[in-house]
């Protein structure tokens, strides 16, 4: 941003160039006027406006857009994010659930719904949230109340079976989007527009196929994820693929690293390893998964630029990141 410097008043400011109005009697010249025979109160008005101007605009290129974007983005929820915040185990939303039965529904397995208690800032985007081989939604149950109280609405389903593929659990990521914005109970909490999709294992492998089949999704987050399907140039949705460094159900050389490389150069992606994590990281409580899959979610679901400041720079490796890769800066 450049500096901002008061303006100057404009020509039509002072009395000796003004509209008809302002021009003075023929039988005075302007040009015989001194500056110092101006009326004072036009010089102190026309300060007063600089100053006043000056203190609205920023210094600071990250705060001088504050309330341009706050009106640009309609989506932006909760307060302005810092480190301690994304790796808090609660956001600032207090959160409520609700059960869904299985045979409630059709397509998926049933689960449980997370969300904002209170409706005082309108809709949020959804995510929903699937399992791996043999899992069940309890295995990311954590993952519910972490992200929901960020300000989200997030799904964490049960399969038809626990042995489905990843192609069918990723349609059921997609058949259980569907329920939770169509006739869930809190359907009216939902911004239909702003999906995601997340999964571990199979489960991971299933968010690639939901984001290959549906392109319109916000945001993807795919944790260690397995399939036999290692190129996904298809996929139109941001993505992150989280792999970890001592997997080996899903090592990252054959799953996760193929899994990001062939996503298209132009899509907005990145690639989190894990240090010194297992295949089955994603079912314990994970600080370093849940800043970077937060942060993931918060900008190209709610596309808050707030976040940005935790994805590009690229972060560096360190005790729990073995490697990051990614484009910045994002584009969404």
């Amino acid at each position: 941003m450049h500096p901002y410097s008061p303006p100057r008043p404009a020509a039509s400011d002072s009395p000796a160039s003004g509209s008809p109005r302002s021009r003075p009697p023929a039988s005075h010249s302007p040009a015989s006027r001194s500056p110092a025979s101006r009326s004072p109160r036009l010089w102190a008005g026309a300060l007063a406006t600089a100053a006043l101007v000056a203190a609205l605009v920023p210094a600071s290129g990250a705060h001088a857009g504050g309330l341009a974007e706050a009106a640009d983005n309609p989506y932006e929820r909760g307060p302005a994010p810092t480190v301690a915040s994304i790796e808090a185990a609660r956001g600032p939303y207090a959160v409520s659930q609700t059960p869904v039965a299985r045979g409630a529904v059709s397509g998926f397995g049933g689960g449980t719904v997370y969300y904002p208690t209170s409706t005082a800032d309108g809709t949020f985007g959804a995510v929903a949230v699937v399992p791996g081989f043999t899992g069940t939604q309890s295995s990311l149950a954590w993952l519910g109340p972490r992200i929901a109280s960020q300000g989200f609405v997030v799904f964490t389903i049960d399969t038809v079976t626990v042995l489905d593929q990843p192609a069918s659990r990723g349609g059921q990521l997609l058949a259980a989007l569907d329920y939770l914005t169509g006739s869930s109970a809190v359907s009216g909490r939902i911004d239909r527009a702003r999906l995601g999709v997340m999964g571990h294992s199979m489960g991971g492998g299933g968010a690639l196929e939901a984001a290959k089949t549906r392109t319109s999704l916000k945001a993807a987050v795919p944790l260690t994820a397995w399939n036999l399907d290692k190129t996904w140039p298809e996929v139109r949705t941001p993505t992150l693929v989280v792999g970890a460094d001592g997997d080996t159900v899903a090592p990252v050389a054959s799953h996760a690293e193929p899994f990001y490389t062939s996503l298209p150069g132009s899509l907005d992606k990145a690639y989190l390893e894990l240090k010194g994590a297992t295949h089955n990281a994603p079912n314990t409580a994970n600080t370093t998964l849940a800043k970077y899959s937060v942060s993931w979610l918060k900008r190209f679901i709610d596309n808050d630029t707030r976040y940005e400041q935790f994805l590009c720079p690229l972060p560096e490796p360190g005790p729990a990141i073995a490697e990051y890769r990614g484009n910045c800066p994002h584009r969404g």
